[in-house]
């Protein structure tokens, strides 16, 4: 496989329900800086240690868990600029998860 093609890179990532997101992924590709641009989070912003692999060339599968215990996956395509994204959150009634899509743009 190819090396970590995403890392020190910056992305914005427009999800299909309106969300949207700048990834910024430090040099060696061991982390991602978040920040919420639009949607109900807008303004927050966290750096999170990525569990990376590449299962193809161009893509690949990055996983985190977020301070507020948000579990997500994204399957990035940077052949593509597309992402195929799970994340899952605890409410008062259970766990919610959702599966989304977007696109990326170099920033």
């Amino acid at each position: 496989m190819s090396e970590l093609s995403y890392a020190g890179k910056t992305f914005v990532f427009r999800v299909d329900n309106g969300v949207v997101f700048r990834n910024t992924y430090a040099a060696d590709g061991a982390t991602l800086h978040y920040e919420t641009l639009e949607g109900p989070t807008e303004g927050s912003e966290e750096t999170v240690t990525l569990h990376t692999a590449e299962v193809a060339p161009g893509l690949f599968m990055l996983g985190w868990t977020e301070e507020s215990g948000m579990a997500v996956t994204h399957l990035m395509n940077l052949n593509a600029l597309t992402v195929h994204a799970f994340w899952t959150y605890g409410t008062g009634d259970g766990r919610v998860a959702a599966l989304r899509t977007g696109t990326l743009e170099p920033a």
